[in-house]
């Protein structure tokens, strides 16, 4: 087994073992990445999938996750505000569209929206789709495929939903729902004819195989963008003291999910505004999508910016996946 052998393979359309990820995963590190570089290229050309996300309810979370800085369990001072208007979605919508935007993803806190609320924001999807062309992507929590049907037909293409982690290690993360929620959710939505978004977190305390076994379980559920965050430490939660992950280890774990899932969006998100250059090596080893602006409580990386990053590395905006 080498690194150029799979490579190959994984080109000509092989989907690669648990064991022969773990192989990856301790392999020099400049190899895999180029070789995921490689992997992206031929499945994605250079296509760059950029979204953008708007906090749309916030705060006072019923959930214990313990990266969250508006977990029922941070004492963190956060500011909680209940289901944005209309008025105020729409304009964001249409402000990330103006400057080249392609997804624009809605945001909750919770356990989940009621149904008073799904139709409150089918409202609000309903009029983007109306003065807009951007694509509308929910987060929403653990709705059912009635809820997730009346979504779709409003103008939503994606839902996200990350698991996170494991399934080995996400009791360790959180108590209040289960990894089969998470997963019966994204089956829901997928029955709900919706395309589904979902990643995890890097540096809450999980190893190299968790990752690899969350990705496996999201190759197996059909998952095709993938959200990479890296864990920022914030004050008042449990994994405050939790010490960031580094550009390298980052660069493996994109490099090491581009084996695995080689026709996916691996989109950086989270804690990419942590590393020094931005998320640039990662850009070049596997990752082709990302989340600009600001994240949920957290800066992100301007728009303007992002785009600067992606047109130096000869990529082009565009929907991917």
């Amino acid at each position: 087994m080498n690194v150029e052998t799979l490579k190959k393979e994984v080109i000509n359309g092989k989907l690669i073992s648990k064991e022969e990820a773990m192989f990856i995963a301790n392999a020099d590190l400049e190899e895999i990445c180029s070789a995921a570089d490689e992997i992206r290229e031929a499945f994605c050309g250079n296509g760059f999938d950029i979204c953008a996300i708007i906090n749309g309810k916030s705060g006072r979370c019923s959930e214990n996750c313990k990266y969250c800085a508006q977990s029922g369990c941070a004492k963190t001072e956060i500011e909680s505000h209940a289901l944005l208007d209309k008025e105020t979605i729409v304009k964001e919508a249409k402000h990330d569209a103006e400057q080249g935007i392609l997804r624009y993803s809605i945001v909750t806190s919770g356990r989940s929206l009621n149904d008073k609320e799904v139709e409150s924001a089918c409202e609000s999807i309903r009029a983007i789709k109306k003065e807009t062309d951007i694509e509308v992507c929910v987060s929403f929590g653990l709705l059912n495929e009635e809820q997730f049907r009346k979504l779709k037909d409003a103008g939503v293409t994606r839902i996200h939903n990350n698991l996170e982690t494991s399934r080995r290690y996400f009791p360790s993360v959180c108590s209040t729902h289960t990894y089969d929620e998470k997963i019966e959710t994204i089956k829901a939505a997928k029955r709900a004819g919706l395309q589904v978004c979902s990643g995890g977190i890097m540096g809450i305390g999980e190893t190299m195989e968790d990752r690899i076994d969350m990705v496996m379980e999201q190759r197996e559920l059909g998952v095709k963008s993938i959200p990479v965050n890296m864990l920022n430490p914030i004050k008042g939660t449990p994994y405050e003291n939790n010490k960031p992950l580094t550009q390298d280890e980052m660069r493996r774990i994109v490099a090491v999910f581009r084996f695995i899932v080689p026709d996916a969006s691996i989109r950086l998100a989270g804690g990419r505004g942590l590393m020094e250059d931005k998320g640039v090596g990662c850009l070049k080893s596997g990752a082709n999508a990302a989340i600009s602006g600001d994240m949920l409580t957290t800066c992100g990386i301007n728009v303007e910016k992002d785009l600067e990053i992606i047109n130096k590395l000869g990529y082009e905006p565009r929907l991917w996946n």
